[in-house]
């Protein structure tokens, strides 16, 4: 990277963050070393680095995000380069202390038991915090088109990071569950004309938000509605203008601002503190204002090939996304011809079968990198 460049503005922020005039998707801006932790006391066995790196916004404009680079401690004996896992987290919240870099810092992440068996099979992984988690503006929540340029970006930016020690063209994949599963799929669908330095051997894609319509519904009269402010905020700050704020009540005024401050943990505990409907919340169904129900969906999933192999899975009694949403995503993605493959976890709903399933997803992911012979399912 050369001198310094122009300034450019984020979104939503009033924020400047000077640019270099070379700088690249995944070009690392800093890096401070830290001890990623199982649970508060307990280090993982391995190295990590909290990393902020170039990105691009889900318009296309410059961006850095934050994220972390984790490398196990002992060296890689298996064939070739170490594998790269590109670890899409499931939802953290809104506000920046939850972001998942700080998280396995202090042994908090609710994901480091499933990140741990990467590092146990001497993978190393890239995890981003996401946009505006730990940088200036909102949080994207579950905008895919920014999460998943956020995850491919920080794949690239663990390559870059010359005390990885990654290789430039080692073998690659993605997972992720939940908010984690939509930026997952975001990004395996942008791969091959965002990313195509990063060939995938694979990707796992749990529980995503593939289908606004049906996960709106799914939650409208729970105490999960407050899900529909987290996505509110998160498409407010990636699309400014786009017209949430303009369908808010005064009590949806009011959540907005409460949420904005939460970690999930928080988050859940709020909602049956609130009303559960969700016009109590907005004057009119976001899917009937045009500009809204656009960017939705140019957000949802299973419109775009990925040209990697594909498993799709959740547990069938999620009450956070619809178990049909799943099916469908992997219905669509076997339409387009798609090497896809499916799992469901019986009788278990949204975080429960994130973990249960998260075995036989890195099971999945270790036989790609292998090389081993897929072949297609019967029903796809």
């Amino acid at each position: 990277m050369v001198a310094v460049g122009a300034t450019l503005s984020a979104p939503n922020s009033g924020a400047t963050v000077a640019r270099r005039a070379t700088e690249r998707p995944g070009d690392v801006i800093s890096a401070t070393a830290y001890t990623p932790r199982l649970v508060a006391g307990v280090p993982m066995s391995a190295r990590a680095w909290r990393i902020t790196y170039v990105s691009r916004t889900a318009t296309g404009d410059p961006t850095r995000v934050t994220g972390s680079v984790i490398v196990p401690d002992e060296p890689w004996n298996g064939e070739g380069a170490r594998p790269l896992l590109g670890f899409a987290v499931g939802t953290q919240g809104l506000a920046d202390r939850c972001a998942a870099s700080r998280q396995l810092r202090l042994g908090t992440e609710y994901e480091a038991p499933v990140i741990a068996q990467a590092i146990q099979r001497g993978w190393a992984v890239a995890v981003t915090d996401y946009p505006g988690l730990g940088t200036p503006g909102d949080h994207t929540y579950v905008v895919h088109q920014a999460n998943g340029r956020a995850v491919l970006d920080s794949m690239r930016a663990a390559r870059r990071l010359p005390a990885a020690d990654i290789a430039a063209h080692g073998p690659a994949a993605i997972y992720g569950f939940s908010e984690g599963g939509g930026a997952a799929g975001g990004a395996i669908e942008l791969q091959p004309t965002y990313a195509p330095d990063i060939p995938l051997k694979g990707a796992f894609v749990g529980a995503a938000p593939s289908d606004f319509r049906a996960v709106l519904d799914h939650v409208d009269g729970t105490p999960l509605v407050f899900l529909a402010g987290y996505a509110a905020v998160g498409f407010e700050q990636a699309y400014p203008g786009i017209g949430f704020d303009r369908y808010l009540t005064p009590l949806g005024r009011r959540m907005l601002d409460k949420v904005r401050d939460t970690c999930i943990v928080d988050a859940i505990a709020l909602g049956p503190t609130q009303p559960h409907d969700l016009d109590a919340y907005f004057t009119a169904d976001p899917f009937s204002i045009p500009s809204i129900r656009r960017r939705l969906a140019q957000n949802s999933l299973g419109h775009t090939a990925p040209q990697t192999a594909v498993l799709v899975g959740g547990g069938t009694n999620d009450e956070v996304i619809p178990h049909a949403v799943v099916k469908k995503l992997y219905r669509d993605y076997c339409r387009l011809g798609v090497n896809a493959h499916f799992r469901a976890v019986p009788l278990t709903e949204h975080l429960s079968g994130g973990a249960l399933i998260s075995p036989a997803a890195m099971r999945f992911l270790a036989a790609r990198f292998a090389g081993e012979r897929l072949p297609r399912a019967a029903d796809c």
